[in-house]
């Protein structure tokens, strides 16, 4: 009797540590194909943006921007 609990919590065990490891690797895929698909915004995507509100983008401006979005990641 007691065999058989042991036996049946070693199994959930096993396919909870299986499940957990499965899970990380789809979500890691997922994830970088996401990244792939749409990438972070780079500095010529600010320099767009400034433009079509109408304004000149100074590069310190864009640096600003720039270390404010990777501050905030």
């Amino acid at each position: 009797m007691w065999s058989t609990i042991w036996q049946n919590i070693m199994y959930i065990l096993l396919g909870l540590i299986a499940g957990g490891a499965a899970g990380f690797f789809i979500a890691r895929y997922v994830f970088k194909k996401q990244l792939k698909e749409n990438p972070p915004i780079n500095e010529k995507q600010i320099r767009v943006m400034f433009r079509m509100m109408g304004q000149k983008p100074s590069e310190a401006r864009i640096k600003q921007i720039m270390k404010a979005m990777e501050e905030n990641r």
